[in-house]
């Protein structure tokens, strides 16, 4: 199940209190004050995983603690401190305080981690407060509370390219086709219900990752069908890629749909750099096609999902934006 968006709560570790103790030993019958520190609480740190994909743990776990640190002991010793939880989430997840709304994290990068919980001060010991007016203080603090917050968890994919189409489009088959990934592909609407990366690979030592969502609808933005849910997984995509079915012989008024929705979502989508794909090219005359490619404009393509044609130069310009783009 793919779930890229829940709620927890998270509470660092409470520092140890401090010790009241004094130094007894043969010979010493007033040794003075020797309480250790509590130890340090610890911190709850989330650490961005790239062999996760989905925040679907959190479902069955919604509230994680830290441990506390130990109290102090005689003889100066301070406690232990309490051991830090590592929270391992897919790269791309963005943490939220709920109460302000604040990001206090955006994981974009493998094995990026932070501190988002820290746990408290263990709690002086009387040692400390030993003075010349008072040699045998009975006083030791006790430890300082870990922070505890309600957290929002959203993943957002990491893909250079998106793939925005009607509902069967072809966009999994093109996905399929360009690259190692497997969606399900079928000849009826919405067979993607949820998102699909794949790695396309140009050459060696180059590639790039493609991103395939389920199909938009008009209103899309608005929370019609399924794009609002996952709208999202584009907005950090480099090159957005407009897929039409040449078929249907509504490309225009497509793209102008499709176009809508993303701005309606977020207008700096419509600032990115695009290619349009008119699909499905097998399935019309030839001399029809042969028009169509004549008045189409320079960054548009056409592309069979079937017989594979138009790969080579839609891989070819999708590598001149991307590396336009360096």
């Amino acid at each position: 199940m793919f779930i890229d968006y829940t709620e927890i709560k998270v509470t660092a570790g409470s520092g140890g209190p401090g010790c009241i103790s004094f130094r007894r030993e043969k010979y010493i019958s007033k040794g003075g004050p020797d309480g250790g520190d509590g130890g340090r609480g610890g911190d709850i740190i989330f650490r961005a995983d790239a062999n996760i994909s989905s925040l679907l743990d959190f479902r069955y776990k919604n509230r994680i603690v830290a441990e506390n640190g130990m109290p102090g002991g005689g003889a100066l010793k301070s406690g232990h401190s309490g051991k830090s939880v590592v929270v391992k989430v897919p790269k791309g997840t963005i943490i939220k305080n709920m109460e302000t709304c604040q990001i206090l994290a955006d994981l974009d990068e493998n094995n990026k981690e932070v501190v988002i919980a820290r746990g408290g001060r263990g709690g002086h010991g009387n040692d400390h407060f030993k003075s010349s007016t008072n040699q045998t203080p009975r006083r030791a603090e006790d430890g300082r509370p870990g922070e505890s917050f309600v957290l929002s968890l959203e993943l957002k994919l990491l893909a250079d390219v998106g793939l925005v189409g009607l509902p069967n489009a072809g966009k999994s088959t093109m996905l399929s086709i360009l690259s190692d990934a497997r969606p399900k592909i079928a000849d009826y609407p919405f067979t993607t219900l949820i998102p699909n990366l794949g790695i396309v690979r140009l050459r060696d030592f180059k590639s790039f990752v493609m991103a395939d969502i389920p199909g938009l609808i008009e209103g899309a933005s608005h929370g019609k069908g399924l794009g609002i849910q996952f709208l999202k997984h584009i907005q950090r995509t480099r090159l957005i890629i407009y897929l039409i079915d040449l078929f249907e012989g509504k490309v225009e008024e497509t793209l102008a749909l499709l176009k809508a929705e993303l701005a309606d979502f977020d207008k700096d989508m419509l600032r990115r750099p695009f290619i349009v794909v008119l699909n499905k090219i097998d399935l019309i005359d030839k001399n029809v096609l042969n028009e169509i490619q004549e008045t189409a404009e320079d960054n548009y393509i056409t592309f069979s999902g079937v017989t594979g044609a138009g790969k080579e130069e839609l891989l070819s310009r999708i590598e001149y934006e991307l590396d336009r783009q360096k």
